[in-house]
């Protein structure tokens, strides 16, 4: 298995150098981790403008 790695524009983790969301590049310099199940019913997700569910770094340097 690979390091994971998260985007740093729209901070979705992933184990590839580029995100399969976006199509930013990644990095192993991140921060926390928030699962989105259900992105039309989570505030959280409104608040960090998640329109997919997944795993997603709180923050990405």
């Amino acid at each position: 298995m690979k390091d994971l790695r998260a985007c740093r524009k729209c901070h979705y983790i992933t184990e590839s150098d580029t995100c399969p969301i976006c199509g930013g590049d990644t990095s192993k310099d991140w921060h926390g981790c928030i699962i989105i199940v259900d992105h039309k019913k989570s505030a959280l997700a409104k608040k960090m403008n998640v329109s997919v569910n997944g795993r997603f770094a709180l923050r990405v340097r």
